[in-house]
């Protein structure tokens, strides 16, 4: 099983876009997605903003980072929905985005069109991703902001197609627009990570990085095969092709915790979409992520997720 592709089914995202935005030089705004950018049901315990640029040229910069120069093709994932200065020229005095949008109808998506120069700068359309899960290892891994040019990548051309018709019309009126913009949404975001787990540098100490170490992989993808196995450091050793002692330290020194910590972890992470998600007795969940006693499972769920796996599933129910 590929391991990335096991860490989005989990994380179960949900997004779309929310703004088509045109700026002329010279201009600079500050922005962050807000709860009410986002549809009535998207989960929002981690929001992931995002920007594709259609057109031009255009600058971001997060906290005190320098500014970073991005162009049309490039995906920016702020994966933790900083707020950011955008912009033609970051020293500029910035104006708040959401007093730029300009007015429309029901069936357009909102839009800014601003700047008093004669060329257009910069053309892009923005989105959000949302999850349930307010801790996991793939966004723990990923920087605070993330820039990949997807052009020549095997999605692009219809995924920036689709995302210029989403900046013409408002097709969330149309059924099932929603979840085609969510999909493409992630997509997007899937093949950003894809680049910049390609150019991590060696030595990389991350989840991310462990995708590229072969060993590492094969006991990855065996975990996330079966999670409900009841692994050993041996067992997990023998799917890496590895002795257990250099296993181990392997494991612990490129994903920071000991093999058996991130198979909890991650147990315990798909018992609480199963609780979100499932009308499955604790029990049953409890069996599906490889513990034979619930009272077992419930002493490491709430000492993990710092709630019994009842009281979180009330609490899901309630909102």
């Amino acid at each position: 099983m590929d391991a990335l592709s096991d860490l989005l089914r989990v994380l179960r995202f949900t997004g779309g876009v929310f703004l088509d935005a045109t700026f002329r030089t010279p201009w600079c705004v500050y922005s962050q997605v807000t709860r009410e950018d986002c549809t009535p049901d998207t989960p929002s315990a981690s929001l992931v903003a995002f920007h594709y640029v259609l057109d031009g040229h255009v600058e971001i910069s997060i906290g005190d980072s320098p500014p970073r120069a991005c162009s049309a093709g490039d995906l920016i994932v702020v994966v933790r929905n900083d707020v950011h200065l955008f912009g033609s020229d970051l020293t500029l005095s910035p104006m708040h985005a959401e007093s730029l949008i300009r007015e429309t109808s029901h069936d357009e998506l909102p839009h800014i069109d601003s700047g008093s120069g004669d060329t257009v700068v910069s053309r892009f359309v923005c989105g959000y991703l949302g999850t349930s899960v307010a801790t996991h290892p793939l966004l723990d891994a990923l920087p605070d902001l993330l820039v990949a040019n997807v052009r020549g990548r095997p999605c692009a051309e219809w995924v920036e197609s689709s995302f210029r018709f989403a900046a013409r019309t408002h097709v969330s009126h149309q059924p099932g627009a929603q979840d085609v913009l969510a999909r493409l949404s992630e997509l997007l975001f899937v093949e950003a990570v894809r680049e910049y787990i390609e150019h991590l540098p060696p030595g990389a100490t991350d989840w991310l990085s462990a995708l590229r170490d072969p060993p590492l992989a094969r006991a990855l993808s065996a975990l996330h095969g079966r999670v409900a196995h009841p692994w050993t450091t041996e067992q997990l050793a023998d799917e890496a092709l590895l002795s257990r002692s250099a296993f181990a330290e392997r494991f612990a020194r490129t994903l920071g915790v000991p093999p058996m910590t991130y198979l909890t972890r991650w147990r315990m992470l798909i018992a609480a979409q199963r609780l979100r998600e499932s009308r499955a007795s604790i029990g049953q969940i409890a069996a599906g992520v490889g513990y034979e006693s619930e009272s077992t499972f419930t002493r490491a769920y709430t000492r993990e997720m710092g709630v019994t796996p009842g009281a979180y599933r009330r609490g899901q129910s309630a909102s």
